[in-house]
């Protein structure tokens, strides 16, 4: 008996055909990160064979993980730097990029390596054009209109000085960051 449930531990040949294939059109579809494609494999898994064990779910994961890096589609480095440059032109902070590539299952060492060539002052830049804050604002300013654009600036994770600068700005000031900026 203790030899069946040894075997029930190892997942089938279809089983680790249905991951290898599962993985392949993942990656196919979108840049994942190591801990994206292990739990969306493992959650996929338990959906698709209704009675298999913790152990095969683990085993198909780790061989999802494999067959993407094997085919080399599977890079936290790359996707960590991809979306630090992507997170930048988008306005986010430093901060809040590393936030998100945490979430994502990034190791620490890889996500510093990623943000450390991002620019926050552009990002904060972006950000005042998107929300119309700053140079890029529409109606007159006054205390308390200038006071929440300096929250928003803090909430989005960038420094009061870097808030307080952009807030300041000329519009034709702004546009030069922008334009220096773009080939980022």
């Amino acid at each position: 008996m203790a030899d069946d449930e040894a075997q029930s531990d190892i997942p089938s040949a279809r089983m680790m055909s249905w991951a290898r294939n599962s993985a392949a059109y993942r990656l196919g579809k979108r840049m994942h990160t190591e801990k994206q494609l292990f739990d969306a494999i493992s959650r996929k898994a338990r959906e698709k064979f209704g009675e298999v064990t913790d152990a095969q779910v683990r085993a198909l994961a780790e061989s999802a993980v494999k067959f993407g890096y094997e085919i080399r589609a599977l890079d936290d480095t790359a996707f960590a730097g991809i979306a630090s440059r992507s997170g930048m032109r988008s306005g986010k902070s430093k901060r809040a990029i590393a936030q998100k590539l945490s979430l994502k299952g990034v190791a620490r060492d890889t996500i510093e390596e990623a943000v450390v060539d991002a620019d926050d002052f552009f990002a904060a830049v972006v950000l005042a054009r998107k929300r119309g804050f700053g140079p890029f604002r529409k109606a007159m300013s006054d205390d308390d209109r200038r006071a929440k654009e300096l929250f928003t600036f803090a909430r989005a994770g960038f420094a009061f000085d870097i808030g307080k600068r952009v807030v300041a700005m000329s519009l034709d000031e702004a546009e030069e960051v922008l334009a220096k900026g773009r080939h980022l």
